[in-house]
């Protein structure tokens, strides 16, 4: 009985190492994964024999403060993403392509213009400048459309990646679940459930809910549920078309409005954050710093009656489509997509420079130089008129934060450093969320990656345990032919 007593001892030990030499193994073979969490080997006794119980290294604290991080950064990394091409639009400061810069060209070649008003060379130069303003403000309002275009793309695309993901994580859960019923090994199972959770973050800000059974729900950090024994259908529909005046669409989960002004618990963190804060934020309100800036440039050129008939103020040099009126604060969504240069002082359009020189853009009743014979300062004095006017400060819309009223060039000129600010900002948001993000991993990581010299350490005494066991058996079954061979 000793002897049956010592060999199954020893067989139990045996087997309880191979186990254990097993799961050592398992460690060092998924060290490189960054989604495999260290599997723990327990000796637990049970009817007298030992067996290994297998879990994994976990600390829920570490792993909601990474999938938060994960989140903030997400946010900050689509935002300054959108930023930096929405900085395209004033381009390199030395190259002179920024609307401030056009407006200082503008300036300098109206003082040119003034001082020789019947030089068409200067006039020309005059016009030549003020279309590249024109054109860098209707090709800067075409950026910021098709960033907003490609922001809703992309949310689109997040859309279905989160589905895709609940899809998945749906069935991984289900797993979890069946493994835990029956006893089994779910280590690996719950690495994969909570590599899907990490991914689902990028995109959205969640938090997690253990339950009963090895189940986990799923909530956006707003408190909708995003799966809760099934996965909730996260709904959107694209825009195919941008323009100005065209709002984006809201993303839905399970029919409840999550983003937009109208959501009655709106996402806080995640890509679709950014995105949607890029599309329907920052980008509408660069535009309207766009429109209040060509309307302050359309006022500052504009004619006035000169007849005393009290006739309205009407466009002049700079003009835009459907309309010849001078428009009011807030200026009209997109019209630095419609200013263009009045065609009536082009000549290759049929137009004249005079009446950039002496008015008349709106009929005789605006001509601020009746006489066609007058003097070099008769015709200069509507041209350095235009330029206090250029110079002068005008309202603008206080609401962009710029003060009410400001010369067009330092409106222009706070408008970029505004864009700036804005982006340096985000940069400095996603170098500080990353630099959270990599302290939460770094956490995470030492308390559930594997330690390659903590495991060859374990796999040396666990051979060593397994020879001893092994050595025990071959003693014992000698013992038992001899004993036999004495019988």
């Amino acid at each position: 009985m000793a002897l049956s007593l010592a060999l199954n001892t020893a067989r139990s030990s045996l087997q309880a190492t191979q186990s254990q030499m097993s799961v050592v193994a398992r460690n060092i073979a998924g060290a490189s994964d960054p989604n495999y969490s260290k599997k723990i080997a327990s000796l637990v006794t049970q009817g007298g024999a030992a067996r290994v119980a297998v879990s994994r290294a976990s600390d829920i604290a570490l792993y909601s403060k990474m999938l938060s991080s994960t989140s903030d950064a997400a946010t900050q990394k689509a935002l300054l993403d959108g930023l930096e091409k929405l900085n395209a639009t004033i381009g390199d400061t030395e190259l002179g392509e920024s609307p401030a810069a056009r407006i200082g060209a503008l300036k300098a070649a109206l003082q040119q213009y003034a001082k020789s008003p019947d030089n068409v060379i200067m006039a020309k130069a005059f016009l030549t400048s003020a279309s590249n303003l024109v054109t860098t403000l209707n090709q800067a309002t075409v950026q910021v459309q098709a960033i907003r275009q490609s922001a809703d793309v992309a949310v689109s695309n997040s859309v279905s990646r989160i589905n895709d993901l609940l899809t998945k994580f749906e069935k991984a859960n289900q797993e979890v679940m069946r493994g835990v019923a029956i006893g089994a090994d779910v280590t690996d199972s719950l690495d994969n459930r909570d590599s899907l959770i990490s991914q689902i973050s990028e995109e959205i800000g969640i938090t997690i809910v253990q339950r009963e059974g090895g189940d986990v729900a799923l909530y956006t950090d707003s408190g909708i549920p995003l799966f809760e024994r099934s996965a909730r259908p996260v709904t959107f529909t694209p825009t195919t078309v941008y323009g100005p005046g065209i709002s984006g669409n809201a993303v839905f989960i399970d029919g409840i409005q999550v983003t937009g002004s109208g959501a009655p618990m709106p996402l806080n963190a995640g890509n679709l954050v950014g995105l949607t804060t890029l599309r329907d934020d920052v980008a509408v309100g660069y535009q309207s710093q766009l429109d209040d800036l060509a309307r302050g440039l359309i006022e500052a050129f504009a004619e006035k009656d000169q007849s005393g008939g009290g006739l309205p103020d009407l466009a002049g040099v700079f003009t835009y489509t459907g309309g010849s009126g001078i428009p009011t604060i807030p200026a009209p969504v997109g019209l630095a997509g419609l200013l263009r240069i009045n065609d009536k002082v082009d000549p290759a359009l049929g137009g004249s420079y005079d009446l950039i020189r002496d008015g008349g853009i709106n009929g005789a009743a605006y001509r601020y130089n009746p006489a066609a014979a007058g003097s070099d300062k008769a015709f200069a004095d509507r041209l350095y008129g235009l330029l206090t006017s250029v110079d002068a400060d005008r309202p603008f819309d206080s609401s962009f934060g710029f003060g009410a009223s400001s010369t067009l060039l330092n409106f222009s000129t706070a408008s970029a450093s505004w864009l700036q600010g804005t982006r340096q900002k985000a940069s400095s948001d996603v170098a500080y969320q990353n630099t959270l993000l990599a302290q939460a991993s770094e956490s995470l990581s030492n308390a559930t990656d594997v330690n390659m010299d903590d495991e060859t350490a374990k796999m040396l005494q666990l051979e060593q345990s397994y020879s001893a066991s092994a050595k025990l058996i071959s003693v014992i079954d000698q013992m038992m032919k001899t004993l036999l061979n004495a019988v």
